[in-house]
């Protein structure tokens, strides 16, 4: 995440935009604290884990603060019997390990309704997860590479030992993966569960790597309330032929962004971007109008002209900044 905040830094400065303006700093709690009690700053944008973001909410509001925090995610993809599932394993192949599943819009859950589904769905999962390649950012083949830090791939593996000890079935193992010439690089090959159920602590909370977990749903009810019940509403995804199953669903999944038959449900920069519960705190997301209302503030101007002039008692809104 740092590094495209340096870029565009190095981009304004070479733009010749004047000092003071933009500034990037670096830091850890130290710092946040110090931007959250700065009298001049006036508001805040964050994403991040969902603890950090709520603490950040929380002190920046006491403080008068206006604040934007994106916290975790744990996105689920409904199959439907009626999907396409070549389409599916497709769009689950990027979705679900792309980026080393390192990203808040990853697609780690899979909810295939009925046993049949979830068959078909494994058995056409398992030879996709098999050709994936994985490499070094570099290389313009690979579908993903490693991880960012040793400790992050640790926090994952224990993640797969614990879905193991919770009694998931581990039917790809990811750990132990190596890349000849980069044997100490931060890889985890792709990892897939099955039989994965809501009482597992492994799907309550998010592993931000290249595992995907199978939860099989008996019928559309049960895999509505999934992702309706999760501690996190990010983003959610239906796969299905059926108008009726996808209105039904959008309409009443408890989640901030949905995708019928998209894999990752990012809405264009136009419209606004964000979940709900642990996934976002405050009230005002980002992008699209509601971005630009965060970072202004509303002026209502109420005025009386003398003859000739306004209309006396006409008022007129004007959009500053904050």
């Amino acid at each position: 995440d740092p590094t495209l905040p340096h870029l565009l830094g190095d981009i304004f400065r070479d733009a010749g935009l004047p000092e003071g303006i933009f500034s990037v700093v670096n830091g850890d709690k130290e710092m946040v604290d110090a931007i959250i009690a700065h009298p001049d700053i006036a508001a805040i944008s964050f994403v991040g884990s969902s603890d950090v973001a709520d603490y950040i909410h929380a002190q920046g509001c006491a403080r008068g603060k206006r604040v934007q925090a994106m916290g975790g995610a744990k996105n689920h993809a409904v199959v439907m019997p009626d999907a396409d599932l070549d389409q599916v394993v497709r769009d689950l192949a990027g979705a679900a390990f792309g980026s080393a599943g390192e990203r808040c819009m990853a697609l780690p859950v899979v909810v295939p309704v009925g046993e049949d589904t979830a068959n078909a769905l494994r058995a056409k999962l398992l030879p996709a997860i098999g050709k994936l390649r994985i490499g070094i950012s570099t290389d313009p083949e690979a579908d993903y590479g490693p991880v960012v830090t040793a400790v992050h791939k640790a926090r994952i593996e224990s993640y797969i030992q614990m879905g193991v000890d919770e009694g998931a079935e581990l039917v790809v193992d990811g750990r132990g993966f190596t890349l000849q010439g980069h044997e100490g690089g931060f890889f985890v090959g792709p990892t897939l569960f099955d039989h994965v159920t809501p009482d597992m602590q492994s799907y309550r909370e998010e592993i931000f790597g290249p595992v995907l977990q199978i939860m099989r749903a008996p019928d559309f009810e049960a895999a509505l309330k999934l992702p309706s019940q999760h501690q996190y509403g990010n983003g959610v995804a239906i796969f299905t032929r059926n108008g009726h199953a996808a209105r039904e669903f959008a309409a009443r999944v408890n989640v901030g962004m949905v995708g019928v038959n998209v894999p990752i449900p990012v809405p264009v920069a136009y419209h606004s971007f964000g979940g709900w519960k642990r996934s976002a705190f405050g009230d005002i997301g980002q992008h699209g109008m509601e971005g630009v209302q965060f970072w202004t503030k509303r002026k209502t101007v109420t005025g009386r002209w003398p003859d000739g002039g306004m209309d006396g008692g006409s008022a007129f809104v004007i959009p500053t900044m904050g």
